[in-house]
């Protein structure tokens, strides 16, 4: 607990079996975390038998895969079951250091903010920690891009280390969004759209052979995605076009 508030840290799980027992040690020394939820997507590795052997973690296996935003459906619908309070989602790859958690959590408890992001950008630790030049590139003309359309300020909307409130998740309509990677950016456009405040903090990251990485073919489909979700946000704003992602405020 953290004054009094519950902390769930959920793992969108895939092929994580060589980095999950790192992951989770260094999650459970940062001393906040009550839970960890691992979502196994069939993974064609062992990594649901090595979840089951940590303590302190709720194991579900997907019988197939749904992908990683299906998986993430799965992680915040668990941790909401688990009675959370503060959801963190920590990628089980190992490529986002664990130690910001309490400084994610504190900045969550204290009503400051529903979300925060773990910023690669922020920093300049992108470039450093060996992401590839094509996608840092990528990552900044995509972001340039959303900015200008959602009408926000972020670094970057592609980061996979993030942390809400319980209230903040139940308020937005998460099943409406793609089962896919562009869930991750649908869903940081919903946050907006109902006009919360995303935080951002510096995050150091690495990149290596088992860290989680979509190919280029992917990246490009992503990328689409992407720009279509912001041009959705502004023309429902703009009351051009209805869309489910966007719903007219009550």
């Amino acid at each position: 607990m953290y004054q009094g508030k519950k902390v769930v840290v959920v793992m969108p799980a895939y092929n994580a079996a060589k980095t999950l027992v790192q992951t989770f040690d260094e999650v459970m020394e940062q001393g906040v975390v009550d839970r960890v939820i691992v979502v196994d997507d069939a993974s064609r590795d062992n990594t649901a038998a090595i979840a089951e052997t940590l303590p302190d973690v709720t194991v579900f296996t997907h019988v197939k895969n749904l992908g990683y935003g299906g998986n993430q459906k799965s992680c915040y619908r668990l941790a909401m079951q688990e009675g959370a309070d503060i959801i963190i989602m920590v990628h089980p790859d190992s490529q986002y250091t664990p130690k910001l958690i309490p400084a994610m959590v504190s900045m969550i408890a204290s009503g400051l903010y529903p979300c925060v992001l773990g910023s690669r950008i922020l920093g300049g630790y992108a470039l450093r920690g060996g992401m590839p030049s094509w996608k840092y590139v990528a990552n900044r003309l995509l972001t340039a891009v959303e900015n200008l359309l959602l009408g926000a300020k972020l670094s970057e909307y592609h980061t996979g280390y993030r942390a809400f409130s319980r209230a903040l998740l139940e308020h937005i309509p998460l099943g409406a969004n793609s089962d896919n990677f562009v869930f991750d950016n649908q869903m940081l456009a919903q946050i907006l759209w109902y006009n919360y405040t995303i935080a951002e903090v510096s995050c150091p990251t690495r990149y290596f052979d088992e860290a989680s990485s979509i190919n280029f073919r992917r990246s490009v489909h992503y990328g689409f995605g992407c720009v279509a979700t912001a041009l959705s946000f502004r023309l429902a704003k703009m009351n051009l076009r209805s869309s489910r992602l966007f719903p007219p405020a009550q």
